[in-house]
């Protein structure tokens, strides 16, 4: 049973409830066993029997749960630096769409690529974030917009995971946008998604979720209720995307639908807000996508205070968040969307677990849980998020094992 010692600071996340709470404890220890954390606290109260096991040192440094990026776009085809530049001089998001880029230019790039290129890109991608500290990563489909893409997208999801780079949750996200062979027949695509693609997706086990964007360029609340319907049918969980570019009614939405979380809320109104509360949905905050849009961040201050659990994640994609640094997404969450360093971290390990369903396992580290932990070079969470930089991040253990910077974990 391998004890990792001298951790300077240890952020447990352990309490269910309270944003700030990541329940520090200074010079601390864990335990584990078999991947599964036996034991977390005070140094000082090392159970004796515990005394002559292995002993790893975290150098006086800061542990924290392995972080979670609970909203990603992982795979997909080509990149949209051209869209970068149009925005900078002053294009609409929404006029770079309707003239035929956007989402609709990955979906062109994207079914070009086989499974095996879609699944070697994002594993590079996934390596990349796992030494930044990111233990495990929510992947939406959606590039595809046709069943054969949509199901090589999971597919490649599904070999990723087999991999064991990092813990993969795969969602299905066909209800992204109409594509455009479909933009006279609306109702023919809605169609194929109800009784093609979602029994497909379902039928080969290859998605725990399913999302829908809910916005004016996308796909309307009565739509969205028609899909959420029947995925949560075929035994799907619900996500949505939710009052992005304008209040549309999606954080209410996605408390009468039962969604399990929310995600961007740049526009939610208060009483959409209120109504997450009440239904227990946790809200995804984008700051790097609000960054690159040049938006207002959502009025997280109030989520938090109306008693919504406020997630932070980075929504990386090839067009409004070219960026898969969490770490980075967590500094933005506290400059722009006024969270304490506390308040971000719990957002991306506990919070983040309970927006992809897995807060039972994940996101905190007590006996029970995964041992899943990022070793950082800080002496607490406030001087890691403000101290911003790239190689903070020196030690990842991923159920029990060394991903990362074994030669510093060094035995004692």
């Amino acid at each position: 049973m391998p004890i990792l010692t001298n951790i300077g600071c240890l952020a447990t996340c352990a309490r269910a409830a309270g944003q700030s709470d990541i329940g520090e404890i200074r010079d601390a220890a864990i335990a584990w066993s078999d991947g599964i954390i036996e034991w977390a606290g005070s140094a000082d109260r090392l159970p004796p029997g515990l005394a002559a096991e292995e002993r790893w040192d975290a150098g006086g440094r800061l542990v924290i749960p392995g972080l979670i990026d609970c909203h990603t776009h992982l795979a997909f085809g080509g990149w949209r630096a051209d869209e970068f530049v149009q925005r900078i001089r002053g294009a609409r998001y929404v006029d770079i769409a309707r003239r035929g880029g956007g989402i609709a230019s990955t979906v062109r790039a994207t079914r070009g690529l086989d499974e095996s290129a879609l699944a070697a890109r994002a594993a590079g991608f996934a390596a990349d974030m796992v030494a930044l500290g990111i233990t495990a990563i929510e992947c939406k489909s959606g590039y595809g917009l046709e069943l054969d893409t949509e199901l090589r997208l999971l597919r490649a999801y599904r070999r990723l995971a087999g991999e064991g780079t990092a813990r993969i949750v795969p969602t299905f996200l066909g209800a992204h946008v109409v594509p455009p062979e479909y933009r006279e027949d609306r109702a023919g695509y809605l169609a194929l998604l109800l009784n093609e693609m979602l029994p497909a997706v379902a039928a080969g086990g290859l998605a725990e979720f399913c999302d829908v964007f809910v916005e004016e360029s996308a796909f309307t609340p009565d739509e969205a209720r028609r899909i959420a319907a029947a995925a949560r049918e075929l035994g799907l969980g619900i996500k949505l995307h939710a009052d992005q570019l304008a209040d549309g009614g999606g954080a209410a939405l996605a408390a009468e639908v039962g969604a399990v979380s929310a995600d961007h809320l740049e526009h939610a109104s208060a009483a959409g807000i209120d109504a997450m509360a009440r239904a227990g949905v946790v809200a995804v905050t984008l700051p790097l996508a609000t960054l690159y849009l040049n938006q207002q961040p959502p009025p997280v201050r109030h989520m938090i205070e109306a008693g919504v659990a406020v997630a932070v994640a980075t929504d990386f994609n090839p067009g409004t968040a070219p960026s898969y640094d969490l770490p980075l997404a967590l500094l933005l969450a506290c400059t722009r969307q006024r969270m304490t360093p506390a308040e971000a971290l719990k957002g991306a390990t506990r919070y983040a677990a309970r927006a992809i369903g897995r807060e039972d396992a994940w996101g905190a580290l007590e006996p029970g849980k995964v041992a899943d932990f990022a070793v950082i070079d800080a002496p607490d969470v406030e001087q890691w998020l403000y101290h911003h930089r790239p190689d903070a991040c020196v030690g990842v253990v991923a159920g029990g094992q060394a991903r990362r910077g074994q030669e510093r974990l060094r035995t004692a």
